[in-house]
């Protein structure tokens, strides 16, 4: 569970530092429009910090850690929100400094950030199918009682 809440606090600290980083960067640089930047201290609290204190609630309560699904869930659920996010502050970079790329670059951005989300998908329905595998057991547990 302990592991659960140092990335849930992990998460915090970078959802924290992207807030400032979009703050600080585009008023340095006086854009005043839409940018990705502003999306990534959403993303990071939301997709990192809260998933992964819900996880750390049903790890105190469930014998996650003895699951191979769900031990890959962490790495792969982990890699594709932190890909994500290094994409997301790629592309905000770019736009606030009005770097305009070749439609091969742009497509490359778009296609990792692509890969970042697929892989947060995929540790999304590893996770819920451990967490329901463990929940069965959690009512045959009982029903056994």
């Amino acid at each position: 569970m302990k592991k659960y809440i140092n990335t849930a606090f992990i998460y915090a600290a970078a959802a924290m530092a992207g807030g400032v980083f979009y703050r600080e960067f585009t008023k340095w640089n006086g854009y005043l429009g839409v940018t990705m930047l502003g999306k990534v201290h959403t993303h990071l609290f939301l997709l990192g910090m809260f998933l992964f204190l819900i996880v750390a609630l049903f790890a105190g309560r469930m014998q996650l850690e003895e699951d191979k699904l769900f031990h890959r869930f962490f790495y792969i659920y982990n890699g594709g929100v932190i890909l994500t996010a290094v994409m997301m502050l790629v592309h905000g970079t770019l736009q606030v400094l009005h770097v305009e790329l070749s439609k091969g670059a742009e497509a490359s951005v778009s296609g990792i950030a692509g890969i970042g989300h697929i892989l947060t998908g995929t540790g999304l329905v590893m996770l819920l199918l451990s967490l329901r595998k463990h929940a069965e057991d959690l009512r045959n547990d009982r029903e056994e009682q």
